[in-house]
């Protein structure tokens, strides 16, 4: 596709968006706001960076990690999920 026709797309659906969203009139977009919503969009749904890297074509995930737009409480959240063993303890009288 060329960029040619990327940005006939764009345009064509800024403006079917701004029909039923009037604060998007009057807006700057580009293809890499699209882009960027992408990602964030795969990432808020909780699909793992891995896929989301791979599916952008980055080669890095540290590059796919920066439009990471979830909240530390979601990443917090996710930490909090895991279930860790509980140390056992000794039974009173064992030789430790």
């Amino acid at each position: 596709m060329t960029g040619r026709a990327l940005r006939k797309i764009l345009l064509k659906r800024i403006s079917q968006a701004a029909e039923h969203q009037p604060t998007i009139s009057g807006r700057s977009f580009t293809p890499h706001d699209f882009r960027r919503t992408f990602i964030g969009d795969l990432l808020d749904e909780g699909v793992d960076l891995t896929t989301a890297r791979a599916l952008v074509g980055h080669s890095s995930p540290a590059t796919t990690a920066r439009y990471d737009r979830r909240p530390k409480r979601t990443r917090r959240d996710a930490v909090n999920r895991l279930r860790l063993p509980t140390p056992a303890h000794p039974q009173p009288g064992a030789d430790q």
